[in-house]
Protein backbone atom coordinates (compact mmCIF):
# COMPACT_ATOMS: atom_id res chain seq x y z
CA UNK A 1 0.00 0.00 0.00
CA UNK A 2 1.97 3.22 -0.79
CA UNK A 3 1.63 5.65 1.61
CA UNK A 4 1.47 9.76 1.49
CA UNK A 5 3.15 12.35 3.56
CA UNK A 6 2.30 15.69 3.51
CA UNK A 7 2.89 18.76 5.80
CA UNK A 8 0.22 20.63 7.73
CA UNK A 9 1.07 24.23 9.43
CA UNK A 10 -1.04 23.18 12.62
CA UNK A 11 -2.50 20.17 14.07
CA UNK A 12 -6.02 21.92 14.76
CA UNK A 13 -6.12 21.71 10.51
CA UNK A 14 -6.07 17.89 10.57
CA UNK A 15 -10.17 18.25 12.16
CA UNK A 16 -10.56 20.93 9.73
CA UNK A 17 -8.80 18.74 6.78
CA UNK A 18 -12.10 16.44 7.29
CA UNK A 19 -14.46 18.04 7.96
CA UNK A 20 -15.35 20.58 4.90
CA UNK A 21 -12.63 19.60 2.17
CA UNK A 22 -14.63 19.64 -0.93
CA UNK A 23 -12.90 16.33 -1.60
CA UNK A 24 -13.70 13.74 0.81
CA UNK A 25 -14.31 10.59 -0.40
CA UNK A 26 -16.50 7.63 1.12
CA UNK A 27 -13.70 4.90 0.85
CA UNK A 28 -10.66 4.36 2.45
CA UNK A 29 -7.12 5.84 1.50
CA UNK A 30 -3.48 4.94 1.77
CA UNK A 31 -2.15 6.00 5.51
CA UNK A 32 -1.21 9.79 5.40
CA UNK A 33 1.99 10.78 7.60
CA UNK A 34 1.32 14.42 8.83
CA UNK A 35 4.77 16.37 9.46
CA UNK A 36 3.79 19.46 11.89
CA UNK A 37 6.07 22.07 14.11
CA UNK A 38 4.32 20.52 17.15
CA UNK A 39 5.81 17.01 16.03
CA UNK A 40 2.10 15.14 15.16
CA UNK A 41 3.07 12.33 13.52
CA UNK A 42 1.52 8.79 11.65
CA UNK A 43 -2.38 9.76 11.81
CA UNK A 44 -4.42 7.66 9.99
CA UNK A 45 -7.37 9.59 7.64
CA UNK A 46 -9.37 6.95 6.83
CA UNK A 47 -11.54 8.86 4.41
CA UNK A 48 -10.44 12.43 3.58
CA UNK A 49 -7.66 13.31 1.13
CA UNK A 50 -4.37 15.42 1.94
CA UNK A 51 -5.54 19.31 2.02
CA UNK A 52 -3.30 21.41 0.38
CA UNK A 53 -1.74 24.68 1.80
CA UNK A 54 -0.53 27.61 0.07
CA UNK A 55 3.23 28.13 1.79
CA UNK A 56 5.60 30.20 -0.34
CA UNK A 57 9.56 30.61 0.55
CA UNK A 58 9.80 32.56 -2.52
CA UNK A 59 10.78 36.44 -1.94
CA UNK A 60 8.04 37.27 -4.84
CA UNK A 61 4.81 36.74 -5.56
CA UNK A 62 3.55 34.60 -7.99
CA UNK A 63 0.30 35.60 -10.61
CA UNK A 64 -2.97 35.77 -9.28
CA UNK A 65 -4.82 32.86 -11.08
CA UNK A 66 -8.13 30.85 -10.82
CA UNK A 67 -7.43 29.57 -7.23
CA UNK A 68 -7.35 33.31 -5.98
CA UNK A 69 -10.54 34.90 -4.77
CA UNK A 70 -11.47 38.66 -4.20
CA UNK A 71 -13.62 38.79 -1.21
CA UNK A 72 -15.44 41.91 -0.42
CA UNK A 73 -16.50 42.77 3.57
CA UNK A 74 -19.97 44.39 3.75
CA UNK A 75 -19.34 47.02 1.35
CA UNK A 76 -22.64 48.03 2.43
CA UNK A 77 -24.36 51.72 2.26
CA UNK A 78 -24.77 51.61 6.05
CA UNK A 79 -20.86 51.97 6.49
CA UNK A 80 -21.22 55.40 5.59
CA UNK A 81 -23.50 56.39 8.77
CA UNK A 82 -20.57 58.27 10.33
CA UNK A 83 -22.62 59.64 13.09
CA UNK A 84 -23.15 56.19 14.15
CA UNK A 85 -19.59 54.65 13.75
CA UNK A 86 -17.64 57.83 14.82
CA UNK A 87 -20.51 60.21 17.32
CA UNK A 88 -21.29 63.56 16.69
CA UNK A 89 -17.78 64.53 15.01
CA UNK A 90 -17.85 61.00 12.69
CA UNK A 91 -15.71 60.62 9.83
CA UNK A 92 -14.13 58.18 7.44
CA UNK A 93 -10.49 57.92 5.74
CA UNK A 94 -10.01 57.23 2.25
CA UNK A 95 -12.94 58.41 0.59
CA UNK A 96 -11.64 56.61 -2.97
CA UNK A 97 -11.81 53.60 -1.18
CA UNK A 98 -14.99 52.30 -3.20
CA UNK A 99 -13.21 53.37 -7.08
CA UNK A 100 -10.35 51.17 -5.91
CA UNK A 101 -12.43 48.32 -5.17
CA UNK A 102 -14.72 48.75 -8.17
CA UNK A 103 -10.91 48.60 -10.18
CA UNK A 104 -10.63 45.62 -9.02
CA UNK A 105 -13.64 43.98 -9.23
CA UNK A 106 -13.49 44.67 -13.08
CA UNK A 107 -10.28 42.85 -13.49
CA UNK A 108 -11.41 39.37 -11.41
CA UNK A 109 -14.62 39.60 -13.38
CA UNK A 110 -12.63 39.98 -16.02
CA UNK A 111 -10.68 37.23 -15.67
CA UNK A 112 -13.46 35.08 -14.65
CA UNK A 113 -11.75 34.29 -11.06
CA UNK A 114 -13.66 33.69 -7.66
CA UNK A 115 -15.86 36.40 -6.46
CA UNK A 116 -17.30 36.37 -2.70
CA UNK A 117 -19.23 39.29 -0.88
CA UNK A 118 -19.94 39.60 2.55
CA UNK A 119 -23.42 41.06 3.77
CA UNK A 120 -23.37 41.99 7.08
CA UNK A 121 -26.91 41.82 9.34
CA UNK A 122 -25.87 43.10 12.36
CA UNK A 123 -27.63 41.54 15.81
CA UNK A 124 -27.75 45.28 17.17
CA UNK A 125 -31.36 47.22 17.40
CA UNK A 126 -29.31 50.17 16.28
CA UNK A 127 -26.80 49.17 13.77
CA UNK A 128 -27.53 50.70 10.14
CA UNK A 129 -26.10 47.46 8.69
CA UNK A 130 -29.32 45.38 8.69
CA UNK A 131 -31.54 43.63 5.94
CA UNK A 132 -34.73 45.32 6.65
CA UNK A 133 -33.23 48.47 6.36
CA UNK A 134 -31.45 50.54 3.59
CA UNK A 135 -27.93 50.56 5.30
CA UNK A 136 -27.99 46.79 4.46
CA UNK A 137 -28.79 47.41 1.02
CA UNK A 138 -25.00 46.96 -1.65
CA UNK A 139 -23.02 50.70 -1.98
CA UNK A 140 -23.17 51.01 -6.09
CA UNK A 141 -21.27 49.64 -8.34
CA UNK A 142 -20.01 47.42 -5.90
CA UNK A 143 -23.02 44.75 -5.74
CA UNK A 144 -23.03 40.58 -6.74
CA UNK A 145 -23.77 39.71 -10.06
CA UNK A 146 -25.70 36.74 -10.49
CA UNK A 147 -23.70 33.74 -10.14
CA UNK A 148 -21.14 35.62 -7.60
CA UNK A 149 -20.81 34.28 -3.98
CA UNK A 150 -22.81 36.42 -1.23
CA UNK A 151 -22.19 35.34 2.32
CA UNK A 152 -24.45 36.92 5.40
CA UNK A 153 -22.71 37.04 8.60
CA UNK A 154 -23.86 38.88 11.76
CA UNK A 155 -20.57 38.73 13.24
CA UNK A 156 -16.96 39.91 12.44
CA UNK A 157 -15.55 37.25 11.06
CA UNK A 158 -16.60 36.14 7.48
CA UNK A 159 -15.83 32.50 8.89
CA UNK A 160 -18.21 32.55 11.75
CA UNK A 161 -21.36 30.90 11.83
CA UNK A 162 -21.21 31.11 7.51
CA UNK A 163 -20.26 28.55 5.12
CA UNK A 164 -17.30 30.86 3.56
CA UNK A 165 -14.17 28.08 4.03
CA UNK A 166 -16.36 25.73 2.81
CA UNK A 167 -17.52 27.30 -0.56
CA UNK A 168 -13.38 28.37 -0.70
CA UNK A 169 -12.40 25.13 -0.41
CA UNK A 170 -15.28 23.89 -3.10
CA UNK A 171 -14.02 26.54 -5.41
CA UNK A 172 -10.55 25.20 -5.21
CA UNK A 173 -9.49 29.00 -3.62
CA UNK A 174 -6.46 28.88 -1.18
CA UNK A 175 -5.14 32.42 -2.24
CA UNK A 176 -7.20 35.51 -0.90
CA UNK A 177 -7.50 38.76 -1.63
CA UNK A 178 -9.28 40.91 0.97
CA UNK A 179 -11.34 44.39 0.58
CA UNK A 180 -13.97 46.63 2.28
CA UNK A 181 -15.16 47.90 5.70
CA UNK A 182 -13.70 48.41 8.33
CA UNK A 183 -10.45 48.10 8.38
CA UNK A 184 -10.06 47.54 12.31
CA UNK A 185 -13.25 45.85 12.58
CA UNK A 186 -14.59 42.89 10.10
CA UNK A 187 -11.86 43.20 7.60
CA UNK A 188 -9.22 42.67 10.11
CA UNK A 189 -10.65 40.15 11.75
CA UNK A 190 -11.36 37.93 8.69
CA UNK A 191 -8.01 38.65 7.61
CA UNK A 192 -6.24 37.24 10.95
CA UNK A 193 -8.54 34.03 10.51
CA UNK A 194 -7.51 33.33 7.18
CA UNK A 195 -4.40 33.34 8.00
CA UNK A 196 -4.31 31.31 10.54
CA UNK A 197 -6.97 28.59 8.44
CA UNK A 198 -4.06 28.74 5.49
CA UNK A 199 -4.94 30.75 3.33
CA UNK A 200 -2.41 32.91 1.20
CA UNK A 201 -4.22 36.40 2.32
CA UNK A 202 -3.56 39.67 0.42
CA UNK A 203 -4.87 42.62 2.25
CA UNK A 204 -5.59 45.37 -0.69
CA UNK A 205 -5.15 48.14 2.21
CA UNK A 206 -5.98 51.41 -0.37
CA UNK A 207 -9.64 49.70 -0.92
CA UNK A 208 -10.45 49.75 3.09
CA UNK A 209 -11.37 52.46 5.34
CA UNK A 210 -12.43 52.87 8.40
CA UNK A 211 -14.29 55.73 10.93
CA UNK A 212 -12.75 57.70 14.25
CA UNK A 213 -12.38 55.81 17.22
CA UNK A 214 -12.53 57.38 20.89
CA UNK A 215 -10.35 55.46 23.12
CA UNK A 216 -10.78 54.96 27.14
CA UNK A 217 -9.77 58.32 27.57
CA UNK A 218 -11.78 59.93 25.36
CA UNK A 219 -9.48 60.98 23.52
CA UNK A 220 -11.09 60.95 19.10
CA UNK A 221 -8.39 59.19 17.07
CA UNK A 222 -8.18 60.14 13.36
CA UNK A 223 -9.29 57.29 10.94
CA UNK A 224 -6.31 57.62 9.50
CA UNK A 225 -4.68 56.71 12.23
CA UNK A 226 -6.73 53.91 13.09
CA UNK A 227 -6.86 51.89 9.72
CA UNK A 228 -2.74 52.30 9.26
CA UNK A 229 -2.44 50.69 12.86
CA UNK A 230 -4.68 48.64 12.21
CA UNK A 231 -3.13 47.56 8.42
CA UNK A 232 0.44 47.72 10.32
CA UNK A 233 -0.90 44.93 13.14
CA UNK A 234 -1.62 42.61 9.81
CA UNK A 235 1.11 43.00 7.58
CA UNK A 236 3.48 40.70 8.08
CA UNK A 237 1.92 38.25 10.73
CA UNK A 238 -1.09 37.35 8.78
CA UNK A 239 -1.27 38.72 5.80
CA UNK A 240 0.72 40.89 2.94
CA UNK A 241 -0.76 44.38 2.53
CA UNK A 242 -0.23 45.85 -1.13
CA UNK A 243 -1.89 48.73 -3.03
CA UNK A 244 -4.44 47.94 -5.54
CA UNK A 245 -1.96 49.12 -8.48
CA UNK A 246 0.19 46.18 -7.21
CA UNK A 247 -2.91 43.46 -7.03
CA UNK A 248 -4.08 44.60 -10.68
CA UNK A 249 -0.53 44.01 -11.93
CA UNK A 250 -0.45 40.17 -9.83
CA UNK A 251 -3.50 39.65 -12.22
CA UNK A 252 -1.43 39.68 -15.33
CA UNK A 253 1.91 38.59 -14.15
CA UNK A 254 5.01 37.40 -10.89
CA UNK A 255 6.06 40.91 -9.19
CA UNK A 256 9.65 40.14 -8.69
CA UNK A 257 9.77 43.22 -6.78
CA UNK A 258 6.98 42.29 -4.19
CA UNK A 259 7.84 40.28 -1.28
CA UNK A 260 5.13 37.91 0.50
CA UNK A 261 5.74 38.54 4.33
CA UNK A 262 2.80 36.48 5.53
CA UNK A 263 4.76 34.82 8.49
CA UNK A 264 1.64 33.17 10.92
CA UNK A 265 1.20 29.77 9.34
Amino acid sequence: MTETTFTLPQSGELLRACQLLPNLEAKALPPAHFSCPNSLTSTWLPHCQPRNFHHSTSTMINRFQSDTALLLIDVQKGVNDLPHWGGASGRRNNPEAELKMAALLDGWRELAFPIVFTKHNSRQKVSPLKDVLPGGDFIEPLQPLPGELVVSKDVNSAFIGTNLELELRRRAVSRLVVVGFFTNFCVETTVRMAGNMGFDTYLAHDCCATTNRFDLDGRDHDPEDVHRLSVASMHGEFCTALSHDDILGLLTSDANDLVRVQSNE
